[in-house]
């Protein structure tokens, strides 16, 4: 069988039928069914069955996408656009669906001409990977790329990364790297071949942040429904609240740190609405030493203690996403308190403070060498947890003190 064949796929008493086309690896079949979207099946004990050879070209259409060019303008900043992944710089063939496995700056100014005139750019490969299945080791290669486009003389870096794990990878970026110049995460909720995607202006608005004062590590997705703002996160406060919505992404505590008005002829503006890091404020440094094997835990109620010394097993340190203001069983305490990891309490809860001061379960969870994670968010403060085991001689001082705005300074109403 060959890109361009008809197929039956049958796997797991599942079965698909339609175009096959080229897939980055070799453990996986890429198949374009017939209502226009791409599947991704797992060749092991996968069945196939060829029904009609060579119903499309993808050989030749991929070949004629790859005949383009950019010029060098000397007036305009460099931005680096590196790819982790994900759909929002797929080149598609609209005859075939098929997809480029390479990726440079023509490639993505073929999946966005809009970028065009906007800036100089650089494209580089860090991995080509479904977000979840995004590695600590990825987040440290992520880094080091990062930091060698900019000691290269980017103006400014766009990374590009699936939405399902985006936060994680955003935090981490955020503590590896003390940065002179913006570092904008973007992706796509939905595919290039899709009416309703939201690639082209989730990129554009993504370049304009990276071209801003803002030196931060920001997410740049959908404000709202329609196409005409951008929301600019701080790469440590954001989550991902909704499965498939385009405005899928929020900042929990606070509005957004900023804002791009997208405009169609290229008149886009950057708004920010709080206190930032400015551009050059920071000398560019990398921290990429992490330690990996820190586990966060959901508490819920009637869960066994036997399964957090599971957890604490082979753990360096573990973060535990208590009820309420940062509460579990007190069965739990008992176990807590032999531990001899750092133990981080965060809060189910999406606004608020973790406080346990208050009741008698939460002075006594301290009594046993719990660290409050004031109101971090439970995934940045299991990414934060990793770095600081790695970089601190106090991680409990570390883990309560703001470092790139993961703790905001007082909970209060934002609304």
């Amino acid at each position: 069988m060959n890109a361009g064949d008809r197929v039956r796929v049958e796997r797991a008493a599942q079965t698909y039928e339609g175009v096959l086309l080229p897939s980055s690896t070799p453990e996986h079949l890429v198949v374009k069914l017939d209502g226009g979207y791409n599947v991704g099946i797992d060749r092991e004990d996968a069945s196939v069955d060829v029904l009609e050879s060579d119903v499309y070209d993808v050989e030749s259409a991929q070949d004629e996408q790859s005949q383009s060019a950019i010029e060098f303008d000397d007036d305009l900043p460099t931005v680096s656009l590196i790819s982790t992944g994900g759909t929002i710089a797929s080149t598609v063939d609209y005859r075939t669906g098929a997809v480029t496995a390479q990726f440079d700056a023509e490639d993505v100014l073929r999946a966005v001409p809009d970028l065009a005139g906007m800036a100089n750019y650089r494209g580089r490969v860090v991995a080509n990977i479904l977000s979840e299945n995004m590695t600590p080791a990825v987040w440290q290669d992520l880094a080091k790329a990062v930091h060698e486009e900019i000691e290269n003389g980017a103006d400014g870096i766009v990374v590009m990364h699936g939405t399902d794990t985006m936060q994680y990878s955003a935090s981490a970026l955020s503590f590896m790297l003390d940065t002179p110049v913006p570092i904008v995460f973007t992706g796509s909720q939905r595919s290039a071949d899709r009416p309703s995607s939201d690639n082209v202006m989730n990129a554009v608005s993504a370049v304009e942040a990276a071209t801003s004062d803002c030196a931060e590590v920001l997410v740049c997705m959908h404000a709202d429904e329609s196409d005409d703002r951008c929301a600019l996160h701080r790469g440590t406060r954001v989550r991902k609240n909704h499965t498939s919505r385009r405005d899928a992404f929020e900042t929990v505590g606070a509005k957004p740190l900023g804002e791009v008005d997208y405009d169609i002829d290229g008149e886009s503006t950057v708004t920010f609405h709080r206190e930032y890091t400015e551009r050059d404020a920071a000398d560019l440094a990398l921290h990429d030493n992490i330690e990996t094997d820190v586990e966060l835990l959901k508490f819920s109620p009637g869960m066994d203690p036997s399964l957090l010394e599971v957890a604490a097993e082979d753990s360096d340190g573990i973060v535990i996403e208590g009820t309420g203001l940062g509460h579990v069983n007190t069965d739990w305490i008992g176990t807590i308190e032999e531990l001899d990891i750092p133990v981080v309490m965060t809060s189910q809860c999406l606004e608020g403070r973790v406080c346990d001061r208050v009741y008698d379960t939460g002075r006594d969870l301290l009594d046993a060498g719990v660290t409050e994670g004031e109101d971090m968010l439970p995934g940045t403060a299991k990414v934060k947890l990793m770095w600081a085991l790695a970089n601190s001689d106090d991680v409990a001082d570390t883990m309560q003190e703001p470092l790139a705005g993961e703790i905001q300074q007082r909970s209060t109403p934002w609304l």
